[in-house]
């Protein structure tokens, strides 16, 4: 087991790294809208914070030396559902023709009151 921090994303904001690589498949942390840059959250708006997440999730998949088309499946944690079809148009723009398995669950809050959280399994 190969634990993964990567450099140019924010820091953990808990006890956990980044990602975890276990032979050929990368586990990332659930990444929220935060700017590496200035270490908080991006403005409150749902099309602002899903750039940003995408942005910090390929920056930690980058350090695994791997992009978003190496990944298998994400989990998407929304505060909000109404929201679903801004993420979708964002998510999809940031994926492009590869479409891994996906779940997206709303839920009652997220760290640092964010609006979206993603995580990913991908494969080396």
């Amino acid at each position: 087991m190969e634990l993964i921090t990567a450099q140019d994303a924010p820091e953990a904001i808990g006890p956990y790294c980044h990602a975890v690589r276990s032979g050929n498949l990368c586990f990332t942390s659930g990444q929220i809208p935060i700017d590496p840059a200035t270490g908080s959250l991006v403005e409150d708006d749902i099309t602002a914070q899903t750039q940003q997440v995408l942005i910090n999730l390929k920056t930690v998949l980058r350090a695994a030396g791997l992009e978003l088309n190496n990944v298998l499946k994400t989990t998407v944690y929304l505060k909000d559902m109404a929201e679903f079809p801004t993420l979708n148009t964002i998510y999809a723009e940031h994926f492009g023709e590869h479409t891994p398995a996906r779940s997206t669950i709303q839920v009652a809050a997220l760290p640092l009151g964010c609006r979206v959280e993603i995580e990913a399994v991908a494969q080396a």
